[in-house]
């Protein structure tokens, strides 16, 4: 874990947010500020608004109160300041796009016009595909690609521009435990080489629980933000849920039991 450093401005700063669909409020008065190189996990049942949280951010999503701040500015859509990991889908295995072009969009997939071929665009693709072990699937197309080897080039994707701020939404979902391990050190040590900040929507906090220096954990419109010993505690879940929660802990492991994520699928929105 880190320590990020007192003195530097926040990242990030989300100022008394509220994000509402109609009488549904998923969060309010929400206020977090995140530092450079801080590593922050957001956990939460199903429908909680960790998605949202992340789509808001990103400025896909207006909120419906309160304001959220990149470097001091207010977001905006297409910002090269902020990399985008999202949940990993499987990929048609007629998909013709290389794993390079993939890589390549993150450098200009916010830009009209022609693609930018610089000889530094170049070097940084070189650069990100020493990073992600990728030079020798680099030309293979992406339908190809397994699971693991495709969430390391979207890992890739979103860190070529050097962002100062990492979005991850869930990018260890249907990996295999050595997946999801190359995958989370992989972004664990692209903030640390940038002094990006990082923040990773997870169901499941174990594979990044040495990475993690706070969590935001969301449930019931409300929320608890602070070191994971401080929020994933049984008297905080509990008292977040409305029932009792319990928390266990097993040889380094944590085992959050009793939240009955329920068996409806709400909106992906709400996520």
């Amino acid at each position: 874990m880190t320590n990020p450093t007192t003195q530097a401005k926040p990242i990030l700063e989300v100022v008394n947010a509220k994000l509402a669909f109609g009488e549904h409020t998923l969060w309010s008065g929400l206020n977090l500020s995140v530092m450079p190189e801080e590593f922050i996990a957001v956990i939460g049942a199903n429908g909680s608004g960790k998605t949202s949280l992340l789509r808001a951010i990103l400025g896909q999503e207006a909120l419906t109160d309160g304001q959220i701040l990149i470097g001091g500015q207010p977001v905006g859509r297409g910002s090269d300041r902020i990399g985008y990991i999202p949940q990993h889908r499987a990929t048609d295995s007629g998909t013709p796009m290389r794993a390079r072009d993939l890589l390549q969009m993150g450098l200009d997939g916010h830009r009209f016009g022609l693609p930018w071929r610089s000889r530094s665009a170049r070097e940084r693709v070189r650069h990100v595909l020493d990073c992600i072990d990728g030079h020798d699937l680099a030309d293979k197309p992406i339908g190809t690609l397994s699971g693991g080897q495709l969430q390391r080039f979207r890992v890739g994707q979103a860190v070529i521009s050097s962002p100062n701020l990492i979005l991850a939404d869930e990018p260890l979902s249907a990996l295999d435990l050595q997946q999801q391990q190359a995958v989370a050190n992989l972004i664990d040590e692209e903030r640390r080489e940038h002094r990006a900040s990082v923040l990773f929507v997870t169901h499941d906090v174990n594979p990044i629980l040495g990475m993690v220096d706070r969590v935001l954990y969301l449930a019931n419109g409300q929320f608890r933000i602070g070191t994971p010993d401080e929020v994933l505690r049984s008297e905080v879940l509990s008292e977040l849920y409305g029932t009792q929660v319990d928390v266990l802990r097993n040889q380094g492991r944590i085992v959050v039991v009793g939240t009955q994520d329920h068996d409806h699928h709400p909106d992906e929105e709400w996520s």
